[in-house]
C-alpha cells in the first residue's frame, strides 16, 4: 500500500486524502489554468477513484467547458479561496488535484506537460518532459 496523498487548502478548512497513487501527473499550459493559477500553468495529479479520496469540509465549486466542450468543475475553499481539486462531467470517476495543495508537494512527479501550444514564452517548463499541444488521448 502506498503512503496516502494528503492535503487542502492555506486555511485547513477543506482537506483530502487518498491510499491510492495518481494515474497522472501534468503540467498544463492551457489558458483556463493560465488564469486560474494566475501563472504560466497549472500543475495536477488526477486520481481513478473520485470515490476514494475522502474530502472534509466543504467547497465552493464553479465550472468551465473545456477545448472539448466537457464540463470540469473547480472546487476551492470559500474561506481562503485556495484552488484544490477539479472533477470532469465527462470521466465522473476522475479527480485532479492542485500540486501544490499536497501536504508533501515533492512528492508530485509531472510525467508531461499538456497544451504546450498555448505556453507563454516567459513560462519554462522542465524540457525533459514529453510536451503535447494538447490534451494527450488514450
Amino acid at each position: 500500500m502506498t503512503q496516502p496523498y494528503t492535503g487542502g487548502c492555506a486555511c485547513g478548512a477543506l482537506r483530502y486524502t487518498t491510499q491510492h497513487a495518481p494515474v497522472f501527473q501534468n503540467h498544463c499550459q492551457c489558458r483556463d489554468c493560465q488564469l486560474r493559477s494566475g501563472t504560466g500553468h497549472g500543475s495536477y495529479l488526477t486520481f481513478a477513484s473520485r470515490a476514494e479520496m475522502l474530502i472534509t469540509g466543504e467547497a465552493t465549486h464553479w465550472q468551465i467547458a473545456g477545448d472539448s466542450g466537457n464540463i470540469k468543475t473547480h472546487a476551492f475553499c470559500p474561506t481562503c479561496g485556495t484552488p484544490v481539486y477539479l472533477t470532469f462531467a465527462a470521466m465522473p470517476d476522475l479527480i485532479a488535484v492542485h500540486a501544490a495543495s499536497l501536504d508533501e508537494p515533492n512528492r508530485f512527479k509531472p510525467q508531461v506537460l499538456t497544451y504546450a501550444e498555448r505556453a507563454l514564452a516567459w513560462d519554462k517548463v522542465d524540457s525533459n518532459l514529453q510536451a503535447y499541444a494538447r490534451m494527450p488521448v488514450g
